[in-house]
């Protein structure tokens, strides 16, 4: 479905149409969700966007490119079907599920057109957020059935031409069909097939999908391997009864309306990564004496994290001139845990699906703005993660509700989407590597984003969204924490 547009941009609708598996190639089905896939109900859309250079016209484009792309979905899509399924939620007390009927069922897929700036979109520089809205597709809307049953598209799609600079993919579907392990799983299987048509014509694309030096992994859709050990799957059942009623359509932790704000990204390099584990681990370590072997291993999230939460406190607090009336504020983190692979559940690393725990983090503004917060925030943020790797789901029967009293609290929140690990510029679906990949959904969902880097070996991006007046100054107070850190290791290495 096409994006709605406003002043600040507008593109060419070129085509809309659907994209659906190969005829014939699977049967209708329907699957059940998961425990781990009902808590997502009350998530807004997740958008994700990818940047390519093309430097050639629209037509060029159209011809030669538009084709493969098209015909590599449909392929993904007969073992990815779940993207071109509907969410069926029937009126309780039945439960809701997804089917995917042959012959009807697809992806809406949208091409268009825009006169943007390419160079402007894909720079690190601080630029409008608006900019981005029109490339991002909307969901089809959904229908209600006499009976109150709801049919609810999952994905749609929209590629945009920039003539004679580069093109966009831009995906949105909704979370509660797969996690970011998934949907990159479902990317990267995407880019494949169509680059391997892009550069061999596709004439062996059958013995390439069969072969072993593929390199394509197929998802595994069976929910029976998955344990609910706590009965959580009734917990949360009950609690999206409660959401069935309560509104038609799906709430999420901010509200998804258009803003003002601008969007940045930083890149941490692997050498600054590093010295902000060696000072962190040393700060904790004067801080709070010899007993700090918690910190001796901490990871490039726990310090990334911690950097970018308290620089953004430290703007917040800045912007509003020192208003001390706040420090007792409760602010909070929020972060996710992938659980593939966790002694509880033994779910293999390629299940399509959710498979997430929820890592709370919760600090007064003051300490965080305090001294030494950095360290403190780490320590937290490590303290947390090893309660996940030790008991999944501890708290598991008030997640959903904790994610509602979140949502209309009223005090700060920052959730931390994405992961290094996913590898998004290793997407390549026959024209190189990304020049530029986001969460597109940042300053709707008072989220960052990490990512790898798409130029520097084991740097990190981080994606983030601030109104205007704040920028500059979140971008200053970053910069000025990483040298602080440089300038106190090289101190303490010319001491000894």
């Amino acid at each position: 479905m096409a994006p709605e547009t406003d002043n600040y941009g507008e593109v060419k609708i070129i085509e809309n149409c659907q994209v659906a598996p190969p005829q014939g190639s699977l049967s209708s089905t329907t699957l059940p969700f998961t425990f781990f896939d009902i808590q997502w109900f009350l998530c807004h859309p997740v958008k994700r966007i990818f940047f390519y250079d093309f430097p050639y016209p629209t037509n060029h484009f159209l011809q030669s490119s538009l084709p493969p792309l098209k015909h590599s979905l449909s392929l993904t899509l007969q073992h990815f079907f779940p993207f071109a399924s509907k969410l069926i939620w029937p009126p309780p007390p039945h439960e809701p599920f997804m089917r995917y009927h042959q012959g009807s069922d697809s992806v809406a897929f949208t091409v268009a057109e825009s006169k943007a700036d390419f160079n402007l979109l894909v720079s690190d520089s601080p630029q409008n957020a608006r900019d981005w809205h029109p490339f991002v597709p909307s969901l089809p809307p959904q229908d209600t059935l006499e009976n109150g049953t709801r049919v609810i598209p999952l994905m749609a799609i929209q590629v945009t031409m920039i003539p004679n600079s580069g093109f966009a993919i831009c995906l949105t579907f909704n979370h509660l069909v797969a996690d970011g392990k998934s949907l990159h799983h479902f990317i990267k299987f995407w880019a494949t097939l169509c680059k391997e048509i892009v550069t061999k014509g596709g004439n062996h694309l059958g013995s390439f999908l069969e072969g072993s030096n593929s390199n394509l992994t197929l998802p595994s859709h069976d929910r029976n391997m998955v344990k609910d050990p706590k009965g959580l799957k009734q917990v949360f059942l009950e609690e999206l009864k409660k959401s069935y009623f309560e509104s038609l359509e799906f709430r999420g932790l901010v509200k998804d309306v258009s803003t003002n704000k601008a969007r940045g990204t930083l890149v941490v390099t692997r050498d600054q990564v590093d010295k902000l584990k060696k000072w962190v681990s040393l700060k904790y370590s004067d801080t709070y004496g010899d007993n700090s072997e918690s910190l001796q291993h901490i990871s490039t999230f726990v310090v990334t994290s911690s950097l970018v939460w308290v620089s953004i406190i430290e703007s917040e607090e800045q912007c509003n001139n020192n208003n001390n009336n706040k420090y007792e504020e409760n602010c909070h983190l929020v972060f996710l845990a992938d659980c593939r692979g966790h002694v509880e559940f033994c779910v293999p690393q390629n299940y399509f699906g959710n498979c997430l725990d929820s890592g709370f983090v919760t600090f007064k503004r003051g300490d965080i703005l305090g001294e030494n917060g950095i360290v403190r925030v780490a320590s937290a943020i490590e303290s947390e993660i090893k309660e996940l790797k030790r008991e999944a789901y501890r708290d598991g029967e008030n997640v959903m509700e904790r994610y509602k009293e979140l949502a209309t609290s009223g005090e700060r929140l920052i959730i931390v989407a994405g992961s290094p690990r996913l590898g998004v510029y290793e997407t390549d679906f026959g024209w190189g590597k990304p020049r530029k990949s986001e969460a597109a959904h940042l300053e709707s969902s008072g989220s960052i984003s990490l990512s790898d880097s798409k130029n520097k070996e084991g740097a990190i991006e981080v994606g983030f969204s601030l109104e205007w007046p704040r920028m500059n100054l979140f971008i200053n107070i970053f910069e000025r924490h990483i040298k602080s850190v440089h300038q106190t290791l090289s101190m303490m290495t010319n001491l000894n």
